[in-house]
């Protein structure tokens, strides 16, 4: 990689990663609570519901950052989102209209996804939180237990009913990664930084179709690389080069290459 193409990355992520970049992003669900009045809100309410806007986060963002808001909406009315999903309010809460018992929960929510699927999602949510605090004291146990497994095969497999949350060690798990960028980079006006127990210079870049092929027109990547998880574990690697320790901060460089895409 030249020296120019280094340089050129280097100044799109110093540009794309300020807080304004989340205006338009799923990332605006990471702050969602501190932006409500009057409402109190713990760590488990921000992992929860950075989770499901990492999950719904394809497609259109004109499409699935309403389907998001929805769900965080339903939950505020009555508490928190964590505590909604612990109490099983969504049973009585996220139906589809009109709602004649269980008749319609195999509507579809968004895309594919049907309102059952949600269901297997927030069951699964609910075990975790009543075994632990947060879904970070969660994980970082299971990780703690098995370093030799990636984070991100830890997640998937912990959600084994939720069909919303990818699976597969050939998968590229876009969403997931992506969701792990939020937690984990630390000194960051985008991500969190909440898990300072996993190292950042292991997480695996987000890759989709968009950053593979800007990552191929660049000559970062072969032409004949595919969205899986090699390609992304090379392309991550890659990044390490440019971002030492940091590779997920390339994520926003290769946003600024093919910005005013609408696709995620």
């Amino acid at each position: 990689m030249n020296a120019e193409l280094q340089k050129k990355l280097i100044s799109l992520a110093e540009k794309y990663e300020v807080s304004s970049f989340c205006d338009s992003d799923p990332s605006q669900f990471l702050r969602w609570h501190s932006k409500l009045p009057a409402t109190s809100y713990s760590t488990a309410d921000v992992e929860v519901a950075s989770f499901i806007a990492a999950m719904l986060s394809f497609g259109s963002r004109k499409q699935f950052i309403p389907k998001i808001q929805n769900i965080l909406q339903l939950a505020n009315q009555k508490s928190s989102i964590s505590q909604w999903i612990k109490n099983q309010d969504y049973k009585n809460d996220f139906v589809p209209e009109p709602f004649q018992k269980s008749q319609n929960l195999e509507k579809k929510y968004y895309r594919f996804y049907s309102y059952n699927d949600f269901y297997d999602l927030f069951d699964e949510f609910c075990e975790i939180l009543n075994e632990s605090e947060t879904l970070g004291q969660y994980f970082c146990q299971k990780y703690q237990q098995n370093k030799n497994k990636h984070l991100c095969d830890i997640i998937s497999e912990s959600f084994p009913k939720a069909k919303i949350v990818s699976k597969g060690k050939n998968s590229a798990n876009k969403r997931i990664n992506m969701f792990l960028r939020w937690m984990v980079r630390d000194n960051s006006p985008v991500d969190l930084g909440l898990w300072t127990w996993f190292p950042k210079s292991e997480l695996i870049l987000p890759l989709d179709v968009h950053v593979m092929q800007e990552s191929i027109k660049l000559g970062i990547l072969p032409e004949n690389s595919k969205a899986s998880r090699k390609t992304a574990i090379i392309l991550s690697e890659k990044m390490n080069l440019i971002f030492p320790g940091d590779p997920c901060k390339a994520d926003f460089a290769l946003f600024g290459v093919g910005v005013g895409e609408e696709e995620m």
